[in-house]
Parts: structure tokens; C-alpha cells; sequence
């Protein structure tokens, strides 16, 4: 493994990635596309309500952690473009 992954690896673990807290945040009105990127903004802004705006509370360095969110973000861009449109799948299976 190449040095950056881990140091990124370490950012998002000692930080609590945005992306991640706002994906299942299930609050209605809160942004959806690049959401945690935006709670990252939010936060270096110095927004005071994180939790009443994105359904979660912003990670202890938003600094840190918007580069890795930006790219989770932008991984997860079709998905989330396609749940502001109202798409929705019906997965079954397993065993």
C-alpha cells in the first residue's frame, strides 16, 4: 500500500469521514448530493447547526476530512444523482 492511501486511510478513521454520517442521516430536506463534502464546508464556514441542517454532526476536522470525503462524494455521485431524481431499485437475493 502506497503512503498516501494510508495516511488518507488513518485521516478518515481519526475523523469520522462526512460522507459516511450523512449517508444514513435519514433526514428529510438534507442534501443529498455531496452532502458530506458540503457538511465539511458547513463546518469550516463555522456553521452552528450541523445536525438540524444534514442529519449529522460534522467531524472533529472537517479539514482533514474534506479531501476524502470530496472523493467519496464524487464516487457516489451517479447513486446519489439518481435518489434526487427519484429512482429507486428493488434489490432481493441472498441465500
Amino acid at each position: 500500500m502506497s503512503k498516501t492511501l494510508l495516511v488518507m486511510l488513518a485521516a478518515m478513521h481519526v475523523c469520522g469521514c462526512a460522507s459516511v454520517r450523512t449517508l444514513d442521516a435519514a433526514k428529510p430536506g438534507a442534501p443529498i448530493v455531496y452532502s458530506g463534502t458540503r457538511l465539511d464546508m458547513y463546518a469550516l464556514e463555522g456553521g452552528c447547526c450541523a445536525m438540524d441542517r444534514f442529519g449529522a454532526d460534522a467531524p472533529r476536522y472537517p479539514g482533514l476530512d474534506l479531501p476524502a470525503s470530496a472523493l467519496l462524494d464524487t464516487l457516489l455521485l451517479p447513486l446519489s444523482v439518481l435518489t434526487v431524481l427519484g429512482v429507486g431499485y428493488q434489490a432481493s437475493g441472498g441465500l
